[in-house]
């Protein structure tokens, strides 16, 4: 075990920090094309440290996947592929992220929120009725902004019950037995591995408050 083993805890730490943020910017929220965007400019300017919680979010968001592709490529070095259970759960994970930040990316109504919307629903045109369902008729309007906030809402809820069992799964064989041996001979947790993850988390959390202060403003330009 090394390095590479912090990155799901690091996953973690980064995702409660999203759903937390996400809770927050949520509540001041309105899912409106003709106030989604008013909505967040009063986030930003009037709520207290409302800026911050934006911008936490928005880091979040690249961050969750950094450490996601870190994460599953650790797996495929190591073979997790031979533990179905686990991997699979993972999979699924990483499948609800990916549709969580597609539809977050649309909600703000910025410029680009349309084209977005409309790209997401053309992937799903394949499937009778879904993307009537979807969009709340039979092109991107009103009732979609608010479906798609409704989702990425729920979504996150639904992906942290998987990572619990993902951690189930995963503690079938110990985390610190990743090859599955059934063996008493395994590494022990405390104390090296844990003061690894703290400052595994001590780095990436300077980045990210970095990041978050420092460095959002030109990566939100299109």
């Amino acid at each position: 075990i090394n390095f590479l083993w912090n990155y799901g805890f690091l996953l973690g730490i980064i995702f409660c920090i999203q759903i937390l943020t996400g809770v927050i910017l949520a509540s001041r929220f309105t899912p409106d094309i003709t106030y989604a965007y008013y909505s967040i400019t009063h986030i930003i300017r009037e709520l207290w440290s409302g800026w911050c919680f934006r911008y936490m979010h928005a880091t979040g968001a690249s961050l969750v996947f950094f450490l996601t592709y870190l994460h599953i490529l650790r797996g495929l070095n190591y073979s997790y592929l031979y533990l179905p259970l686990s991997w699979i759960s993972g999979l699924i994970i990483f499948a609800l992220f990916i549709v969580t930040a597609f539809i977050g990316y649309v909600l703000p109504w910025g410029q680009m929120s349309y084209w977005g919307a409309t790209v997401i629903t053309n992937l799903l045109s394949s499937i009778p009725l879904l993307v009537v369902w979807l969009c709340g008729g039979y092109t991107v309007s009103d009732p979609t902004i608010k479906r798609f906030f409704v989702l990425h809402f729920i979504l996150p809820f639904v992906a942290l019950c998987i990572v619990f069992i993902h951690i189930f799964f995963l503690h079938l064989h110990g985390s610190t037995n990743p090859l599955g041996y059934d063996t008493a001979f395994k590494i022990p947790f405390y104390p090296n591995l844990l003061t690894l993850d703290v400052k595994g988390f001590n780095n990436i959390f300077i980045l990210f408050i970095i990041q978050s202060l420092f460095g959002i403003i030109p990566l939100s330009h299109p």
